[in-house]
């Protein structure tokens, strides 16, 4: 299922934590992704996670140290 997202912003917060053990490792580890997609609407909170998380993949997500998610439907 596609997202097709209204509203899709990813933010590098890694300058917010400086001397953190993960900072110190990678240049870039702490991102937030808002996204707002109406075809996520039937899913519950955690669902949506998920499907996010599966788009994003697993060899990305384990070179992220942090990933904050805010989703509207």
């Amino acid at each position: 299922m596609p997202l097709s997202p209204e509203l899709l912003d990813i933010i590098d917060e890694s300058h917010l934590h400086a001397g953190h053990s993960a900072q110190a490792r990678a240049g870039e580890s702490h991102f937030r992704i808002r996204l707002k997609a109406s075809s996520l609407a039937d899913m519950g909170r955690v669902a949506r996670h998920r499907k996010v998380h599966a788009l994003i993949g697993a060899d990305l997500i384990a070179r992220i140290h942090a990933l904050a998610l805010d989703i509207d439907t």
